[in-house]
């Protein structure tokens, strides 16, 4: 093997999963490498790898955000990990925490919080309590696979509708139609809303970036019923990634607004920590023709650097490209309809409803 020729090896994609490697997390002692010995029989596929299924056990459940970039300030995420497998995933460093990789750990070692309902309607009984809209499901998607079987999201759902607890919902999965019922009498008091991340209409690019989300089409026939229920649904353009997805921006807002959208958002390609190698990989794997396009042209956003970091920027970029991407996102939006936005959540409703060992209150 060459001198450089272990820079210049390109992972092989697993079959069903987005990230090529399990690169070292940041906290690891030791970090491991694979390499092309040359031995025959090196290339042959793999199997596919099983997503395991773990046990998080966490005292509190409503996370507190302070960030000036998103429009909520409490958020609950019932799992951790994403079986999704987006390549692009912001969400991906945060399995280093746990001493795995951000990597294939990120979408096949899941953990999951089953006494998350639970702790929920405990936090949201507390005295100091002050009611304002959670995000469900923000960090990763809380209609991943494995919600099928744990049912988890529509439990936390359950008490949600119970205290009059106002959420929003953001997902790639049509599984948020099963929970229909719950949504329509939520949103028939002002109390959800829900959003769905539309990357690509093309199929192929779909199965490659996120090959364990629901299909485009199905986000799209979700949200054509969510709305249909009397759910207020949005559209999400995002990632949005120079050189790739960036020229469908237009036929996704507008394909959103025939299936019901009232709203629209996007974020521009984030590469924080791991995400970079990672997504890099799947570049080289995927589009290697378009590689070097996509990285100048987030250099040229970020001052030389694929990423920053910095409030306001982060998630829409500076300069020309980042400003053409703006201007043409207003337009679409507004020739859509979907600069009406959806309507506000209601926080006047919520209640702490009696639960068995409570004293009845003096009249």
């Amino acid at each position: 093997m060459s001198q450089d020729s272990a820079d210049d090896i390109v992972p092989a994609p697993r079959k069903g999963r987005g990230a090529a490697t399990n690169r070292t997390g940041r906290y690891e002692a030791l970090h491991k490498e694979a390499v092309d010995d040359g031995w025959p029989g090196s290339g042959e596929s793999r199997p596919p790898l099983r997503t395991q299924l773990g046990i998080d056990a966490a005292r509190r459940v409503i996370s507190r955000n302070d960030s000036p970039d998103v429009a909520f300030e409490l958020s609950v995420n019932p799992y951790r990990g994403c079986e999704h497998g987006c390549s692009y995933c912001f969400a991906r460093p945060t399995h280093a925490y746990l001493g795995l990789s951000p990597g294939l750990d990120f979408e096949t070692r899941l953990f999951h919080k089953p006494d998350a309902p639970t702790r929920l309607a405990d936090e949201l009984a507390h005295p100091d309590y002050v009611c304002s809209p959670i995000a469900l499901g923000i960090n990763t998607d809380a209609y991943q696979p494995v919600e099928r079987r744990t049912e988890l999201t529509r439990s936390l759902l359950e008490v949600c509708l119970a205290y009059r607890q106002p959420i929003s919902i953001v997902t790639k999965s049509a599984l948020v139609e099963r929970d229909a019922d719950l949504l329509s009498e939520m949103a028939g008091l002002g109390l959800a809303q829900v959003f769905f991340s539309v990357t690509t209409l093309d199929g192929t690019l779909a199965r490659a970036l996120e090959p364990r989300a629901s299909a485009p089409k199905r986000r799209l026939e979700a949200m054509s019923r969510l709305s249909a229920a009397g759910v207020p649904s949005g559209v999400l353009f995002a990632p949005v990634i120079p050189a790739l997805n960036d020229h469908e921006m237009e036929q996704v807002l507008h394909a959103a607004a025939e299936a019901g959208a009232s709203g629209a958002g996007y974020v521009m390609l984030r590469l924080p920590r791991e995400v970079k190698p990672l997504f890099t990989e799947w570049l080289q794997a995927h589009a290697p023709g378009r590689a070097e396009h996509v990285l100048s042209l987030l250099r040229q956003m970020h001052g030389g650097r694929e990423y920053e970091a910095e409030f306001g920027v982060r998630m829409r970029g500076r300069g020309v490209f980042a400003d053409l991407v703006a201007q043409r996102f207003r337009a679409a939006r507004r020739r859509e309809g979907l600069d009406r936005g959806l309507p506000p959540l209601e926080t006047g409703h919520f209640s702490v409803p009696p639960r068995s060992g409570d004293q009845l209150s003096l009249l």
